[in-house]
């Protein structure tokens, strides 16, 4: 049985995606408070959070921040605001995925369902890496045992998803991906309408590994394509 955490101020909506998160045999738990939902997010392990944006004493995004400090538990918000501007700050901030209310809860659960079953694919083929499992491109070197990313010497911090991401494209080099095939396999469902999201992903990714993210040396957007890694 699957543990979620429901972090939501508004206890209708928590317990509307509770009944239906345990209809689809999840154990799920509701915290109404930011700052009490992000320390029983780290206090114990969960197999994926909804977190809503805006709550008391500490908003999601700070919420978000704080847990992907310290773990890599998928992470979907569930937020009123469809402005562009704050999803690509809650992306950049570590979540996994958004969904806008008003949402439909078959929706909602399939989106879970999905995310709980990428993060587990992912790390068993972590795990199922021998320890000397190392991609290396020029300066760049991932570490997919340790699961780390290195320029040189220097370490480099990447969030769930771009790290996800980076692995793909990287253990897939040379190849052209398409933007819906890489949400498709990153996110684990159906790209249709959110394909800017990898755009986000693929542009934090160059702003962090490459020397020029004006002129990318790794990673090579293919125009009205998608993106390739090159080796």
């Amino acid at each position: 049985m699957k543990k979620i955490l429901i972090i939501e101020d508004d206890i209708l909506i928590a317990e509307l995606e509770r009944d239906y998160l345990t209809m689809a045999d999840c154990d799920v738990r509701i915290e109404t408070n930011g700052r009490n939902g992000m320390e029983l997010a780290l206090d114990e392990k969960w197999d994926l959070i909804l977190l809503d944006v805006m709550m008391p004493e500490m908003n999601g995004f700070e919420v978000c921040k704080r847990i992907r400090e310290k773990n890599t538990v998928p992470i979907i918000l569930v937020t009123a605001r469809q402005e562009d501007a704050d999803i690509i700050k809650g992306m950049g901030l570590g979540a996994d995925d958004y969904i806008t209310k008003p949402f439909s809860p078959a929706q909602l659960t399939a989106r879970v369902k999905a995310h709980i079953k990428m993060h587990e694919h992912l790390l068993d083929e972590a795990n199922g890496k021998k320890p000397d499992g190392i991609i290396v491109s020029g300066d760049l070197r991932i570490d997919t045992a340790a699961r780390r990313v290195y320029c040189g010497e220097r370490q480099i911090g990447l969030k769930n998803k771009e790290y996800e991401l980076l692995v793909f494209i990287a253990s897939n080099p040379n190849i052209v991906h398409t933007k819906e095939k890489l949400y498709e396999r990153i996110w684990g469902f159906d790209a249709a309408g959110d394909t800017a999201t990898v755009t986000v992903h693929i542009n934090r990714l160059r702003e962090k590994i490459e020397q020029d993210p004006s002129s990318s040396e790794h990673i090579i957007t293919e125009w009205g394509v998608g993106y390739k890694f090159v080796k």
